[in-house]
């Protein structure tokens, strides 16, 4: 499974547009419009969804599911939970 939000951030880390995500991943452009409008998990073809995460792994993206480990190495983020994009990580609740 890969998240909208997954597909943003891989996309910001690699610097590129939805269009060029679209070329290397061979999906066309509204696909990838959609897919990273929807919410939470993305929804589509299976063959879609796999040639979108080929695409940013041969990219050099590790996309980490839930609770996984990371094999790769090298920096890397990854969200603890989610919340309020507004919210400073030290504002009193």
């Amino acid at each position: 499974m890969i998240t909208a939000a997954q597909m943003r951030a891989a996309r910001a880390l690699l610097g590129i547009d939805q269009k060029k995500l679209a070329e290397l991943s061979g999906v066309s452009l509204p696909t990838i419009q959609r897919m990273e409008a929807s919410e939470g998990n993305v929804r589509g073809m299976v063959d879609t969804l796999t040639k979108v995460v080929e695409a940013l792994n041969e990219a050099g993206v590790e996309l980490i599911g839930e609770n996984a480990r990371s094999e790769g190495a090298g920096r890397g983020a990854r969200l603890r939970r989610a919340g309020p994009a507004s919210t400073p990580a030290n504002a009193a609740p």
